[in-house]
């Protein structure tokens, strides 16, 4: 019977904040013409902000001395497999398993090698991307207190137009910041 009350009660809660919800969005709201809202274009952010272009080639210059012992390694790998292939069949018993068990191995260490390059190079680009994502972050909520906006959105959105879109403005911002 209680349980029955307590049922009746909550159903009784959800129609009155239903009615409440409908009526608010339904009704005339001034509340929102007052509201000054932004819209940043994150994707053109990710394009055109001069952190990423500075990040890439601080990318290029760690990364890529590990990438070019790769690139010989791999050199070296394919020398020994086409060794193989064309004198194989010649070759002295004695002689092709040693250049075979040297293919084996040097595929399991490039295969290794290879794996951890490129797990490093994860850790570091969603590093460097986590950092910039905080400064963007930052530029964003630095603006809305500014220029005194209530809201600006990142994501979700359908369509904005050029009166709310504020990403050019932020763009600005990371460069000074360059």
């Amino acid at each position: 019977m209680l349980q029955n009350y307590g049922r009746i009660r909550l159903k009784r809660s959800y129609l009155l904040l239903s009615v409440l919800a409908a009526g608010w969005m339904f009704s005339p709201v001034p509340v929102l013409a007052e509201m000054k809202i932004g819209f940043v274009n994150m994707e053109r952010i990710e394009e055109e902000a001069p952190q990423l272009e500075a990040l890439r080639k601080k990318f290029e210059r760690e990364f890529s001395p590990r990438e070019k012992e790769l690139v010989a390694s791999q050199r070296e790998l394919k020398g020994l497999e086409d060794q193989l292939e064309r004198d194989g069949a010649t070759m002295e018993d004695g002689r092709r398993t040693k250049i075979e068990r040297d293919v084996l191995s040097k595929r399991r260490d490039l295969k290794r090698a290879t794996d951890e390059f490129r797990e490093d190079l994860t850790i570091r680009r969603n590093e460097e991307l986590a950092n910039l994502n905080h400064q963007v972050g930052d530029v964003i909520r630095d603006l809305a207190r500014t220029e005194k906006f209530d809201v600006i959105f990142t994501a979700g959105v359908v369509y904005a137009s050029d009166k709310v879109d504020v990403t050019a403005e932020v763009l600005e911002q990371l460069k000074s910041m360059k």
